[in-house]
């Protein structure tokens, strides 16, 4: 399964990227802002998109509303990672269609059970 990183910062990328590897994915591509990930999506399937939530000037909460408005991206499965999760916030992007979140730091052994719960719900 090609997975799709989105996060402003290379550092997280390359971290997310390296457990991705250790846990057996290595279809690993990388968006460093959400408009660059919505390009990417639109022209690669993705089976899955890790998404930060704080990025400028698109939002990983935007950028999964992007998706989910998407006729052909709509059905991608979609984790949102962040080191402040409020409550608020996550209601809305349950609301608007998140299927896991994980907050930072996290293992490998979390992102596997965030990744076989959503891929199995799909």
């Amino acid at each position: 399964m090609k997975v799709l990183i989105v996060d402003d910062y290379g550092t997280m990328r390359r971290i997310i990227r390296d457990l991705l590897n250790r846990i057996g994915y290595d279809e690993v591509d990388e968006a460093s802002t959400g408009a660059e990930a919505l390009a990417k999506l639109r022209e690669v399937h993705y089976g899955l998109v890790i998404s930060d939530w704080l990025m400028e000037p698109m939002t990983g909460y935007d950028l999964l509303k992007e998706i989910r408005a998407d006729e052909n991206l709509r059905q991608t499965p979609f984790i949102i990672v962040t080191a402040d999760a409020q409550l608020d916030q996550l209601l809305a992007a349950s609301h608007a269609g998140l299927d896991e979140c994980l907050i930072k730091p996290f293992s490998a052994a979390a992102l596997h059970d965030k990744i076989s719960g959503t891929v199995t719900r799909h």
